[in-house]
């Protein structure tokens, strides 16, 4: 906000519903409503107030079991809307049915959300596979390729507690069923950072593959994830293969387009 912006009067009540939705978003988890009050600095009874109009605009629901209150579907409708016309997106999704055509895989578009990795285009591909993936969908950080190259390329700092929080989730069953360990994770984030590729075979759904690479910018941050996947049949992970040379290669020149220049 500009020094004009902040002089200019506005509407109290949008910008404490904004402060309310800013809240929320940097939450990593549902909010009860006096924890919310109290970081709004509002009273609990004006903050229910203000949730109940935006649970009506779907900009806030609220969990049926604990009654605490978390972003509703039109709030990721809006940041999808707003990701999709940065520049490193529309890069990206200018290039990617072209790609997917040429390796004749699905290809997804994930760039990290308030929940985590989250898949913000689709290309889909004439191979069938069964995976409920859409516009939206978060990836886990330990049992998915996609997840673990945010892993791998995002501040440990801010990455690892959630991990730690991942796998200690009873809830977790992929990651307690394939019994992954932080030690073991972190070997595996530091390859991934080495080849500039993560790859997972069979997981988290039995029968199909992935392969995930980063795109980067002028200043070496990771932007966006593209991922290929399909069956395990015709999906090759390994890292001379002909998948993950185009992968590669293919992230390569969309981080050069964002003024990427890897250090010799």
């Amino acid at each position: 906000m500009t020094s004009n912006e902040s002089n200019q009067r506005g509407i109290g009540s949008i910008e404490v519903g904004g402060r309310i939705l800013q809240i929320l978003a940097d939450a990593a988890q549902p909010v009860m409503l006096r924890d919310l009050a109290e970081a709004a600095k509002i009273a609990p009874g004006q903050a229910h107030a203000y949730l109940v109009s935006l649970r009506k605009l779907d900009l806030v629901e609220q969990e049926a079991g604990t009654g605490r209150y978390q972003l509703g579907p039109f709030a990721l409708h809006l940041g999808l809307a707003r990701l999709r016309i940065t520049q490193p997106y529309q890069i990206a999704s200018d290039a990617i049915a072209t790609f997917s055509a040429e390796v004749g895989l699905a290809a997804f578009i994930t760039v990290w959300g308030s929940y985590g990795p989250t898949v913000v285009r689709i290309q889909e591909s004439s191979h069938r596979y069964h995976a409920a993936v859409r516009a939206g969908t978060v990836f886990d950080l330990s049992t998915t390729a996609t997840g673990k190259l945010f892993s791998a390329f995002f501040p440990e700092k801010m990455i690892e507690p959630l991990i730690k929080a991942e796998l200690k989730d009873p809830e977790r069953s992929q990651a307690a069923a394939a019994k992954i360990t932080l030690p073991m994770l972190r070997k595996d984030l530091e390859k991934i950072r080495q080849l500039g590729l993560s790859t997972i075979v069979d997981r988290p759904v039995p029968g199909l593959s992935a392969l995930c690479a980063p795109v980067f910018d002028h200043s070496g941050e990771l932007q966006l994830a593209i991922t290929i996947m399909g069956p395990s049949t015709v999906v090759d992970v390994s890292q001379d293969g002909p998948q993950a040379i185009a992968l590669l290669s293919f992230t390569r020149r969309l981080s050069e387009q964002l003024g990427y220049a890897k250090a010799a």
